[in-house]
């Protein structure tokens, strides 16, 4: 861990931060964080346990698990999707986390290879969007109680850093880059 003081993460990370002006704490700023991922093809989505989805943009890297055996690749980033999501077409809902999963491959496919056109935030606990080039969008939408379940990772120059919702505010770590797992 480089640190849990945000300007430090701030500063190694390479995004800024705002400042709450009722607390006088730093808050991660979303525009400034994302604005590398704007332009990057989907390069890789995948299913994690449930209906758990991954998606990866830019160039992907091979991994290894502890063990030795081969890891899931990840890319220069990643939007990890608990559950509680759906991908929109122009007029239509293309699939959801409580859709038949046989509907998700074709979705997927679809993604693959567009590049995210924006990154956005809604609602009064954050969830997020990426809307793609070729129409389709990546939303979450957590319906159970809790935080929304999401979360956005950078990888650049060894750094890892996620944004993600701890009690309905945005909430950021860095770490030094994991190579395995």
């Amino acid at each position: 861990m480089i640190g849990k003081d945000l300007g430090v993460m701030s500063a190694v990370a390479g995004y800024t931060l705002n400042v709450d002006p009722d607390k006088g704490t730093a808050i991660p700023d979303f525009d400034s964080f994302s604005s590398s991922l704007i332009g990057l093809p989907v390069s890789r989505v995948w299913q994690g346990y449930g209906s758990a989805i991954f998606f990866e943009f830019g160039d992907v890297q091979p991994r290894r698990r502890r063990d030795g055996s081969p890891g899931n690749p990840r890319g220069q980033w990643t939007l990890m999707i608990e559950w509680s999501w759906r991908i929109e077409g122009k007029k239509k809902i293309w699939c959801g986390s409580w859709s038949d999963g046989e509907r998700w491959p074709r979705a997927f496919s679809r993604l693959q290879g567009a590049t995210v056109v924006s990154a956005s935030l809604f609602g009064r606990l954050p969830e997020i969007t990426l809307r793609q080039s070729n129409g389709l969008s990546v939303v979450s939408m957590m319906t159970a109680e809790g935080d929304p379940a999401w979360a956005l990772i950078a990888r650049d120059r060894g750094v890892v850093t996620s944004l993600c919702v701890r009690s309905g505010r945005l909430h950021m770590d860095a770490d030094l880059a994991d190579t395995t797992s």
